[in-house]
């Protein structure tokens, strides 16, 4: 794979639980040489314990506390490439780190296809219920505006490969760099 030089500054992705954020952030970190951190898998490795888990006991309120903690910190590591959990964006103060510390990412899929892909998964807590579509329309309700609001770029992940979506995101992180340049 092509390496291409490290960006100006860091890369946030953005979006619902599922749409690839983990993923596609491993390969642009590759892509650039950067740094890749996922908040939901360094929440669980300073707690010991799985986001389900900490939902169960702490609640999402708990879970939510210390994500904005994690975020305020990951956001100040330079060179980085993060994935964020899906909920991150409903605290104000996680969008205003996100926007002022990089590029941030929205990679947006419908609700079909976030169903395909979290269908098999045991470890989203939000998901928990007897009708998982209607949730997910909910959540996607609820945060798309949110999602909108911190973008620099949205990318849509749909019925693409990974591949694909790199490639997409790569020109858009092209083109805000461009922006950036001549500022």
């Amino acid at each position: 794979m092509l390496k291409i030089p490290a960006l100006s500054t860091n890369i946030f992705l953005v979006g619902p639980m599922g749409v690839g954020k983990s993923t596609i952030g491993r390969q642009l970190a590759l892509i650039f040489n950067m740094n890749f951190k996922d908040s939901d898998k360094e929440i669980e490795e300073r707690t010991g314990a799985s986001i389900s888990l900490i939902f169960e006991i702490e609640g999402e309120v708990g879970f939510r506390k210390r994500e904005k903690a994690i975020v305020a910190e990951l956001v100040e590591i330079p060179h980085l490439i993060l994935a964020t959990g899906g909920g991150v964006i409903l605290d104000k103060d996680n969008r205003q780190r996100l926007k002022i510390n990089g590029h941030v990412i929205y990679l947006r899929a419908s609700v079909d296809d976030l169903l395909i892909r979290t269908a098999h998964s045991c470890n989203r807590p939000l998901l928990k219920t007897d009708n998982p579509r209607q949730r997910l329309e909910t959540i996607f309700q609820q945060r798309e505006p949110l999602y909108q609001e911190v973008a620099d770029a949205i990318v849509e992940t749909g019925p693409f490969t990974v591949t694909q979506v790199v490639k997409k995101v790569i020109k858009q992180i092209k083109k805000l760099e461009k922006n950036t340049k001549q500022t």
